[in-house]
């Protein structure tokens, strides 16, 4: 049958979703609530940097926030935010709006796939019933539903959705087919029939789960390396010449998928009657590497006789990863407010986040680069391409004699800092 094709969502996901499904399908609606963010894509301005602007310009899709325009859709693929509360445990509100979206417009006959990432049941026993309530359709005789798991690595050209196997599912062998046909449309790399949906919510919540663990460990093994006065990129690169190695590095963990997604499943577990340890335990480590890296570079600035109250400290990158602009969930603010607690108030740059979002929702100016100077100590804690090209003497330079560059990330050799500054690294 011939799908006509609606997105709902257009974050680091949707968005290429949809443009990828406008190649195919002309006319793709590409759904969302913000005015503000359909106005951008209109002027061919993704400021999630996932989308060329040529490639939107070029793009086939209906960008709209008008409801109406989903009336006759066969085919809808939620891909809505899944975050967390206050309290770490999973916040359905934006998958539950979406759900009453689909309800609202939603006709006999359609399939309605969620991407977002969810703990196993989610798409069947909270979407599903909140789509029958709202539409007045019965399930699963006149709608059906999917899961598609999102894949996507924000900031990652080789990897883009065409080149990631797509696992996909059905609640019944033909809705299974259905799905896997339309993602066959776009995707180079194959499609994988997952046996029910909830192995596919399952598939996509371990996947980041793993990622954070290996990290934690590697987390831990720096804050033990650290009380051995050993580099732990060195150790790493010894280690790495084992052929099975995992090639993990310690760092900051945010954003809204790694540091969220593990929450989802020990929340169902838990609510299943286990307490999740390993999982957990990682996250209480790598939630607390801002703390940790705040506390070494007070250490630093007692052992070189700086006064800590008022110390001219200074901070590059407050994105959770290098080369995004998303600032969600960034442990760079966990940075932040330890450093101030101890009276430093850092001076911040960043050249790829939104100056009014950092000032709105996280109550901090993003400085030009030109007042980073004359620093006490320069924490490297984003290592973007724009602070790494060339030359990286100008990294050097913001910093007074006898002062410290923390390298959060181990992006800078030891042997390129010069000799009147200290050096230190996770």
């Amino acid at each position: 049958m011939s799908e006509r094709i609606a997105v709902i969502g257009l974050g680091y996901v949707g968005l290429p979703v949809a443009v990828a499904f406008g190649k195919v399908f002309p006319g793709t609606i590409a759904f969302d609530i913000s005015e503000r963010r359909i106005n951008e894509l209109r002027d061919g301005i993704d400021r999630t940097g996932e989308v060329e602007p040529s490639a939107l310009m070029q793009s086939s899709i209906e960008l709209t926030t008008d409801r109406a325009a989903l009336k006759g859709v066969t085919f809808f693929i939620v891909a809505v935010p899944t975050p967390i509360d206050v309290n770490r445990a999973p916040d359905l509100a934006p998958l539950k709006l979406a759900s009453e979206l689909v309800g609202e417009v939603i006709g006999k006959g359609a399939v309605v796939v969620f991407e977002s990432t969810v703990y196993p049941g989610v798409t069947e026993d909270f979407c599903g019933p909140i789509i029958e309530q709202i539409s007045g359709l019965r399930h699963p005789a006149d709608f059906a539903l999917g899961y598609s798991p999102e894949r996507a690595n924000p900031g990652d050209r080789e990897h883009s959705l065409q080149c990631i196997v797509k696992v996909v599912s059905g609640e019944n062998s033909e809705t299974l087919e259905r799905v896997a046909n339309v993602y066959g449309r776009i995707i180079d790399a194959g499609i994988y029939r997952a046996p029910s949906i909830k192995v596919a919510e399952a598939a996509k919540v371990i996947e980041n789960t793993q990622r954070d663990l290996n990290i934690a460990l590697m987390n831990e093994l720096a804050m033990i390396f650290e009380r051995l006065d050993i580099r732990t990129q060195d150790v790493l690169d010894a280690a790495s010449t084992k052929w099975n190695f995992l090639p993990f590095r310690p760092g900051f963990v945010g954003g809204h998928c790694i540091s969220v997604d593990p929450y989802y499943l020990t929340a169902k577990a838990e609510a299943e009657g286990y307490h999740p340890q390993i999982i957990l335990a990682g996250r209480r480590i790598n939630d607390g590497m801002g703390a940790f890296v705040a506390q070494q570079i007070v250490k630093q600035l007692i052992r070189s006789d700086v006064p800590v109250k008022g110390a001219s400290v200074g901070i590059l990158g407050l994105t959770f990863k290098e080369d995004v602009p998303d600032l969600r969930n960034s442990r760079v603010f966990d940075l932040i407010k330890e450093l101030r607690q101890f009276g430093i108030v850092p001076k911040v740059h960043d050249p790829l986040a939104d100056a009014e979002i950092a000032r709105r929702d996280h109550g901090e100016t993003i400085m030009p680069l030109e007042k980073m100077n004359d620093l006490q100590a320069l924490v490297l804690a984003v290592p973007h391409r724009h602070y790494l090209q060339g030359e990286k003497s100008h990294i050097f330079q913001m910093i007074r004699p006898g002062g410290t560059l923390f390298d959060v990330k181990s992006a800078i050799k030891p042997n390129e800092i010069p000799d009147r500054i200290r050096y230190w690294s996770l």
